[in-house]
């Protein structure tokens, strides 16, 4: 029976069968995380020579070893094995190729379950300010068109149906404070991954006298783990990158849906550049939102890595286990698709054409005034109920007839009631409807500059 090899392999008598070994292995995918274990390591090593548990001249030596190693890395040089597992034991084995048995001190006093933890925070650490800065540019991009289209008046939708008409800029000042919670979200995720794991070991931490606080601040972490059991079990930081990353890929699915809607032959509202847009193999005239398409299709994606990471944790036994090697793929998938969503996203909408006739001309003649008209004869007295009634009832008869409000004659008015006046036919108009809404938060244009302003403070913060 030939020997084990592997660096835990003392304990064992036989070998792993190859095509079990490729089961278990991870560093297909976590090789991602070498950079963080190479920084994880230094300022663990550093540490140990600190505090007297590695004399300086070995800390010093692992050190060299690992810069070395990082450098390689840097440069596209180094080859792992998928002999060796992981990244860690891949890291371990390339070390002690370069310095020899002394790199076997390097792992005195953390455990494998700690290194990987400490990975995969700097991983998340490092990927959340990208996320936040672009989500920041995308939230730019609408504040930038809502600029432009304060007064550009289209149908607001309720059911699909037209309901009342809006600003086109409140439209886009409503996605912009979406993805603001997006960014607030993620800012709040900061704080639950902003704590290092190391040197709480295998899960119980260890008798050697390190200094978890020097390690923290020598990675960049606001402190350590208060619990050892806790620090190498967690993935909360992990579920929350994926349920934040979720509630985006929704907003950034619902906006896809309507772009698509509005791009369309039927609304026309607006027209995507070509660059966001892809012809037809076989007809000619088409120009398809592709990339609105994939958007909306890749939210499936990033739900499914969260579902998965759920369902890996739920059940688990504290401390570590096995289970866990499944907690990095759906992370690295997610970031590889929102970043480059919010990219496509913030271009599609820095360059779309927007088409204010199209938009202007949908709120006429769809009896979308309906609800400005009972507020108007509120106004008058008439109680709201009744005179939601009341204008229910000259739309049916306008349906009837293709009779918009607009055409009602005075005297028909005046005979529901006296008190109504010539004013009412510019209450009726689907600009002042729009301009007159003024209530906080409301679409009135003034409401909607106030929006535009506040967010540009907010960008600028």
């Amino acid at each position: 029976m030939s020997k084990n090899t592997k660096l835990w392999g003392g304990r064992f008598e036989g070998t792993v069968e190859e095509w079990v070994e490729q089961f278990g292995a991870s560093i297909s995918f976590d090789h991602q995380l070498a950079k963080f274990d190479l920084m994880g390591s230094l300022a663990h090593v550093q540490m140990l020579g600190q505090t007297g548990i590695l004399s300086l001249e070995e800390a010093e030596q692992i050190q060299d070893g690992l810069k070395a190693l990082l450098r390689d890395l840097e440069a596209g040089e180094l080859r792992f094995d998928i002999a060796n597992e992981d990244i860690h034991m891949n890291i371990e084995a390339l070390l002690t190729e370069k310095i020899g048995p002394v790199a076997g001190k390097l792992h005195t006093g953390r455990s494998r379950n700690d290194q990987v933890a400490t990975d995969f925070h700097l991983y998340v650490k490092e990927r959340l300010p990208q996320v936040i800065d672009a989500l920041k540019d995308l939230q730019a991009a609408l504040v930038k068109q809502a600029e432009q289209n304060v007064e550009t008046v289209m149908p607001g939708y309720t059911h699909m149906q037209h309901a009342q008409p809006i600003s086109y800029g409140h439209y886009l000042m409503a996605y912009f404070q979406m993805f603001q919670r997006d960014v607030e979200r993620f800012q709040f995720n900061q704080q639950h991954t902003d704590l290092s794991p190391l040197g709480a070991a295998a899960l119980a931490g260890t008798t050697f006298p390190i200094d978890r606080e020097m390690t923290a601040h020598l990675l960049g972490f606001s402190a350590p783990y208060a619990n050892s059991l806790d620090a190498v079990s967690d993935r909360d930081f992990a579920l929350e990158f994926l349920s934040n990353a979720s509630i985006l890929m929704v907003h950034l699915s619902r906006l896809c849906e309507e772009l698509i809607y509005w791009c369309s032959y039927e609304f026309g509202y607006l027209e995507l550049a070509d660059a966001y847009s892809t012809g037809s193999s076989i007809m000619p005239q088409k120009k398809n939102p592709d990339m609105a398409e994939l958007i909306r299709g890749k939210s499936g994606r990033v739900f499914g890595s969260l579902t998965g990471l759920l369902t890996v944790m739920k059940g688990l036994p504290l401390a570590y286990n096995k289970d866990m090697q499944e907690d990095k793929e759906g992370v690295f998938d997610a970031v590889k698709t929102i970043l480059p969503s919010l990219k496509v996203m913030t271009g599609m909408i820095a360059t779309l054409q927007v088409n204010k006739e199209k938009m202007a001309q949908a709120t006429h003649h769809d009896f979308s005034n309906a609800t400005e008209l009972a507020d108007y004869l509120a106004t008058k007295g008439i109680p709201f109920r009744r005179a939601h009634e009341i204008v229910g009832e000259l739309v049916l008869k306008g349906l009837k007839t293709g009779t918009d409000l607009a055409d009602i004659p005075l005297a028909e008015f005046q005979q529901i009631d006296s008190r109504v006046e010539e004013d009412v036919y510019t209450v009726l108009k689907p600009t002042v409807a729009v301009e007159r809404r003024n209530s906080v938060g409301g679409t009135g244009f003034a409401q909607v500059r106030q929006q535009i302003k506040a967010a540009q403070e907010i960008l600028q913060q």
